[in-house]
């Protein structure tokens, strides 16, 4: 049975972006995630659990991008994400050196 026409994005740049912030962003997403945790808390619990949260939280993230109505919106809030995250990890790694 075909999907209904009327819940289809009918924009091709509108898809794109849907199509590439689930793939790219929801990735940058999920590992930016779990290097701020790694910067924080113990490192070897965190890279071994990530095998598994890393997914789940991509495919999460993939299945949000398609249900969001905006592509270009979407985008942005995983580019925001993705800074926040990166600066937590930028801190922690600042306070907490590994070495």
């Amino acid at each position: 049975m075909p999907a209904n026409k009327k819940h289809l994005t009918a924009s091709p740049w509108q898809r794109f972006a849907k199509i590439s912030a689930g793939l790219i962003g929801g990735y940058l997403v999920s590992m930016s995630l779990h290097m701020a945790l790694t910067a924080w808390t113990d490192s070897t619990t965190v890279i071994i659990t990530s095998a598994f949260t890393g997914f789940i939280l991509w495919a999460t993230l993939m299945v949000v991008a398609f249900i969001a109505k905006n592509g270009w919106k979407i985008w942005g809030v995983f580019i925001l994400l993705t800074a926040v995250f990166s600066t937590i990890m930028y801190l922690g790694t600042l306070y907490n050196p590994l070495v």
